[in-house]
This record gives structure tokens, C-alpha cells and sequence, in this order.
């Protein structure tokens, strides 16, 4: 039977029970379980006013009737329409939802299995597991002409996701952000934070979860993609503004052993002129993982450091892990206290770097409120604000999902929402501190990560050209999932020789690329290697080779600080875009059909990108490459910046990219 309550759409069948409400502007959530009541959670979504919707009960086709309906009366169906703003749904007799347009366009409907009946296939399948959680599949019709983009960070190079199959799950350069928009003129959002996996064959499109209460699900419908992307953005939370000093440029390598040769690079900028918004101390400069503070043989004087960097215009971010090592002086409280990651079976260690350690839980709000009281006491206290929340999946040394459990949940059943968690921590520590404008640069993100100010980088990729062209696919995917703030480690992190001229050719060419990524962030884990300061604290790490711009030779240092000066013209134009994201959600890096719907070439380029809405970037991706085909969209006229020749748009040209120059044209 299916009746209305409280301006909302249920259905019940057989143990099933579906629930369906308008959930913002255009947009309905579905739920659907075996369960008494339904789940509470609203996972990553924000609870939205009331909306004006229409409901219409059917029952055979005809008026429905007033039925007893757990002792009260109500009008009682077999199906319904359902309507709000832009978006329908009808849902039919037999219990499959069909998602239409307001003028009766399909946009998105359940398999119907009347028309695989000998095959016996379930749309939607709650399968119930050992303790009472359902393994969860949901299977919709798929148009294989249609174009889907979005869902987070996978190191494939896919652009148009229309055939891929995509983990839901976290790892070290790949973030599951379940959030799809399809050129059909709908967004999708898997609300739903368990391992699983996506699947957008040309036959059908199924999503599935290892372990949940229910099949939570968000839809929305738009005549645009800029405008599904500000629905999604309105229920999922914007970011908050980014703050002045991640408009510039910033340095980092792995990593500064001491405090004086981070203090030695920050003076040599400032001796050279050259502005630098923000120095990273990285990893181990602590004595051990899980004491969150400075190693006091190796960086003595931390209150001095940050004000000497402040007087030459410079903030210190510190890198923050989740990891504890057992020999950590609060380990053996933390897990008496319940703070640590748990496992299922074995041993309970999830990572080996230095020591074996555990994770500190961030689903645990004790173990958020233990960290950053760490956190505050040793960093905050002494003028740092800005954390690298490091390692943020987070990074199991072994990626066996069904092993660890958090106090949220088992990790297949909530697993994805760590990184959310984390990010929070340091907001809500910063924010009750009075602070404004946060960022926090993290590994990992999930829908939501955004409005505590995540700022996400792809992590540990590749130094190679191959590597760089996905980054660029990469950023776009985010954008569209609803990750304004996104950048990458320039000249990616693994395996880069500062001697190689290969090498120096890539850090250019990915330098001029990182200028117009919503922050411009130079890193990377360089050879040849640095050995070890000693054999105890922070000194038994090693170190990368240098990776300051003057560490590459005069010609490339010139390069490197011409595009560091063009950030600088670029930053009243960047701080727009900054602040266009904080009230809009809009993203700042953008594929060219967020701007250009209209036009079907802008569907299909995935080597060049909008930065906001007046540049159009088209980075040089191959090794000796001194020219390139550019692809200009229809509807505007586009000045190359680097000659002043100006053509309509429409058509593709071939400019010029000697390696001082990356390709950028102007819309007029």
C-alpha cells in the first residue's frame, strides 16, 4: 500500500517500507529498507525546509480510497505521483520509481523486471547479513548515449564515466565521492558511506553497498549542470572562504629534517623576492607518530619559527597523521578509552611506517576531542593554524575492509566517511578557537568534506607525463562532485630525479598547470635521497632532495617564478572565484560544458579546463611537445593570452607552447 504522511510518500510491500520526500530545491531523497523504523542518519546530506510538493495518490489507475493505516485513517494507493519544481516521480503499481523532467522527459528509472521475468533479477535487493545489516543493491535503466561525470578522485583518466565500473571505497589517491551528474539533465547521490562499488554499464546502472540499514539515495534534476551542481551543493554544504594565504603559492617537499632548513628556504624566497604564502612542514617532525608535537632536538623553538615566517608574510602548515605508535605515550590510553581503530581479527595494528601503529578513530568524537586537544596544546598554542591532514583514508598498510571497525560502525558499513571526520575535527577545533575562514589540506574526502574546509590534493601519484594527464581529469571529477578546493603535489610525488631533464620538463609543464588549480602547491618526494639525522625521534627519517624552484637550474627557476608572479595578478581574480564557491558551491576549476552546455565538443575535452569562468587552460602534456590543438567552446570569442590573437569559438586551433608558455586563452 502506499499513503501520504507528513507531506511525504510511503510505501509498503512485503517487508519493504520506502520513503520519499522533497529534499531541497528540485529534489526528492529515497529511502528504502527491511527494518521496523527507518534509519535516522542523514549521512552527508543537510535537513532542508519544507518544499512546496504535490502528491497524488492512485489506486488501479483511479481515485484512491481511505483505508485504517496503524489506526488512523488515510487515503490509501497502489502508486503515486509525486512532484517538485523540476523533478517527478512516479511511483507505479508494481513499486519501480521513474524520475521524469517537469515537462514528462525520463530522466532515470528502475530496472523493470516484468521485462526480464525469466531472468529473475531484483531491482532493488536488501540481503540481510550477520547482525542485522543488509548487503544493498539498486539497479536503474541506462541510456547509452548518456554522458556521467563526477564521483570523486580514480586514477584512470576516465572523463565520461558512462561504461566504468568505480570502488566506492578510500585509498591513497583515490576518494569516493558518490555524486554523478548526467548529461540528461539530473544529478544522482549515492547517501551512503559503506564500501561498495558503481556501475555504469551501457545496460544497466547499479549501485551497491557491502553492509548498511537502508538504500539512501538523492536526486535531482536541473536544466544545466551548473544548476544540479548548486542543488547538490545546497543539500551537501559549500565551503567556508578560503582564506587569504591560499590564493599564493606554497612550498613543500619531503621533507624539511629541522627547523632551521625550513627556516633557511623561507629566507631565501624572501631574499629573492619572491612571494610565498605558505611553507609545509611535513611528516616526522614529531618524536613519534601519535605525540603530535615538534621534536624539540630538531625544532627547537616553534613560536620563534612561525613569527620570523610571519614577518616575512609566510604561514607555517604542519603535517598532521592519524597514526599512533605503540610505543606513543598516550597509545595505551587511547585504546583502553576505545580512541583507536579496532580489528576485526589479528593483530591490531593498521599501518607499519616507522613503528607499527593504529589509527586514531575520527568517528569517535572522544578520540577527536582527545587529538585536538593535542593538537591545540602544541601547535594552535604556538600561532599555527593551518594542519596537512595526512594519510586520511586512511592508508591501511593491508586495504582489507572487512577487518576494521570504527565506533561509527564497521568500516564496510561507514568506512568512506573517515576523511569527512577528520576534516571536521580540525574545523570545529578551530572554529570553537574563534578562527575563521579555515582550510586544511587532506588525502581524502567524502560529500560533505567540503563545508569543514577540505582541501583535497591527489595524493601519492607518479612523476611521469601519464600520470599528470589524469591529475587533470581528476581535478574536473572533484569539481563536479562537489570539491571546490582541489590540487595535486607539482611534479607528482614518487620517483622524480631533480638531475633528470625529463623530470625538470615535467615540474614545468605540471608548475604552469598547478597556476590555475584552486591552490598552487609545489611537492613531491625527490632523489637523489637524503639518509637519516640519526637513530632516534624525528631524526630517523629520511629526506627527499631539494625541490625549491632555484633547485632546478636558472633557466627552469625563471620559468617557475614567472608563473609564481602571474599567481600574484591572478589573486584578485582567484579571491572572486574563492568567494563564488564559499556562497554558491560553484567550483573554481571547471570542465568546459559546466560553462557551455550547449555545445557537444565541450561534453567530450578532457585535457583542458575552465578556471572559473574566464580562462580557459590547456596544459601541455607530453615530453618535447612545443604545440597543441586547443578547443575553443561555442558561444564566446577567446583571446590567446600569450600572442593577443583572438578567435571565435567553435573551432579548434593549434597554438604555440614553447616551455615557458602553457596555453591559455581569455574569454571575451
Amino acid at each position: 500500500m502506499v499513503y501520504i504522511a507528513d507531506n511525504k510518500l510511503i510505501r509498503e510491500y512485503d517487508g519493504e517500507r520506502m520513503l520519499i520526500e522533497a529534499f531541497g530545491e528540485n529534489s526528492l531523497r529515497v529511502r528504502v529498507t527491511r527494518l521496523r523504523d527507518f534509519p535516522e542518519e542523514n549521512w552527508a546530506l543537510i535537513p532542508q525546509p519544507e518544499q512546496n510538493v504535490q502528491i497524488t495518490l492512485m489506486r488501479n489507475e483511479q481515485e484512491a480510497e481511505t483505508q485504517k493505516v496503524n489506526s488512523e485513517e488515510r487515503i490509501v494507493g497502489d502508486g503515486a505521483v509525486m512532484e517538485n519544481g523540476k523533478i517527478r516521480v512516479i511511483l507505479n503499481k508494481a513499486g519501480k520509481l521513474i524520475f521524469e523532467s517537469r515537462e514528462g522527459k525520463t530522466l532515470l528509472r528502475e530496472l523493470e523486471c516484468d521485462r526480464h521475468s525469466s531472468l529473475g533479477i531484483r531491482t532493488r535487493e536488501l540481503k540481510t547479513l550477520s547482525g542485522g545489516n543488509f548487503k544493498a543493491s539498486l539497479k536503474f535503466e541506462s541510456d547509452p548515449a548518456e554522458k556521467l561525470f563526477g564521483m570523486g578522485q580514480y586514477q584512470n583518466g576516465v572523463f565520461n564515466l558512462k561504461g566504468s565500473m568505480l570502488e566506492l571505497a578510500q585509498r591513497n589517491s583515490q576518494a569516493s565521492v558518490p555524486f554523478v551528474v548526467s548529461s540528461l539533465g539530473y544529478g544522482f547521490f549515492w547517501n551512503n558511506p559503506a564500501v561498495g562499488r558503481a556501475s555504469f554499464g551501457v545496460n544497466v546502472t547499479e549501485w551497491e553497498a557491502e553492509s548498511t540499514k537502508a538504500i539512501d539515495f538523492w536526486i535531482t534534476a536541473g536544466d544545466t549542470p551548473a544548476e544540479i551542481h548548486a542543488q547538490y551543493m545546497a543539500v551537501t554544504g559549500k565551503p567556508p572562504m578560503m582564506p587569504e594565504h591560499g590564493l599564493g603559492f606554497w612550498q613543500c617537499k619531503l621533507r624539511y629534517q629541522t627547523q632551521e632548513e625550513l627556516l633557511s628556504v623561507a629566507r631565501e624566497y624572501h631574499r629573492r623576492g619572491v612571494p610565498l604564502d605558505v611553507i609545509v612542514a611535513d611528516f616526522f617532525h614529531w618524536t613519534l607518530e601519535g605525540t603530535w608535537a615538534f621534536d624539540p632536538e630538531y625544532w627547537p623553538d616553534p613560536e620563534g619559527m612561525v613569527k620570523e615566517l610571519e614577518a616575512m608574510g609566510t604561514k607555517l602548515m604542519v603535517s598532521v597523521w592519524p597514526t599512533v605508535s605503540v610505543y606513543a605515550p598516550d597509545y595505551q590510553y587511547m585504546k583502553e578509552m576505545g580512541y583507536l581503530v579496532s580489528s576485526e581479527s589479528g593483530v591490531k595494528i593498521n599501518m607499519l611506517m616507522i613503528d607499527p601503529t593504529s589509527f586514531a578513530d575520527m568517528t569517535h568524537p572522544g578520540a577527536r576531542k582527545f587529538v585536538w586537544g593535542k593538537l591545540k596544546e602544541n601547535y594552535y598554542s604556538k600561532g599555527i593554524k593551518d594542519f596537512w591532514l595526512d594519510v586520511a583514508e586512511p592508508e591501511y598498510s593491508s586495504y582489507d575492509f572487512e577487518n576494521y571497525r570504527y565506533n561509527q560502525g564497521s568500516v564496510l558499513e561507514v568506512g568512506n566517511q573517515y576523511p569527512m571526520w577528520y576534516t571536521k575535527m580540525i574545523y570545529d577545533g578551530l572554529t570553537e578557537a574563534g578562527e575563521k575562514d579555515v582550510v586544511s589540506l587532506v588525502r581524502c574526502a567524502w560529500a560533505g568534506s567540503q563545508r569543514y574546509g577540505a582541501l583535497v590534493w591527489s595524493g601519492d601519484i607518479p612523476s611521469t607525463f601519464e600520470s599528470f594527464k589524469i591529475q587533470i581529469v581528476c581535478g574536473l571529477q572533484m569539481a563536479m562532485a562537489g570539491i571546490p578546493w582541489w590540487t595535486t603535489d607539482i611534479g607528482g610525488f614518487h620517483d622524480g630525479d631533480i638531475r633528470d631533464p625529463k623530470f625538470q620538463e615535467l615540474l614545468i609543464r605540471w608548475f604552469q598547470y598547478g597556476t590555475f588549480c584552486p591552490v598552487m602547491r609545489l611537492h613531491g618526494n625527490r632523489s637523489p635521497y637524503k639518509p637519516p639525522l640519526s637513530s632516534t625521534g624525528g631524526g630517523r627519517c629520511a629526506s627527499g632532495a631539494e625541490n625549491e624552484i632555484w633547485s632546478y637550474g636558472e633557466e627552469n627557476y625563471e620559468i617557475m617564478k614567472k608563473y609564481i608572479e602571474l599567481r600574484e595578478e591572478l589573486r584578485p581574480y582567484t579571491r572572486r572565484l574563492m568567494k563564488e564557491a564559499s556562497e554558491t558551491g560553484a567550483p573554481v576549476m571547471r570542465p568546459l560544458f559546466y560553462q557551455f552546455p550547449e555545445d557537444e565538443k565541450a561534453w567530450e575535452i578532457k585535457d583542458q579546463f575552465l578556471f572559473g569562468d574566464k580562462y580557459l587552460v590547456a596544459p601541455v602534456t607530453e615530453y618535447g611537445q612545443r604545440k597543441r590543438e586547443v578547443y575553443l567552446p561555442a558561444g564566446a570569442r577567446w583571446t590567446e593570452q600569450s600572442t593577443g590573437k583572438t578567435y571565435e569559438g567553435g573551432q579548434t586551433v593549434t597554438a604555440d607552447a614553447p616551455l615557458d608558455v602553457i596555453p591559455v586563452f581569455v574569454k571575451q
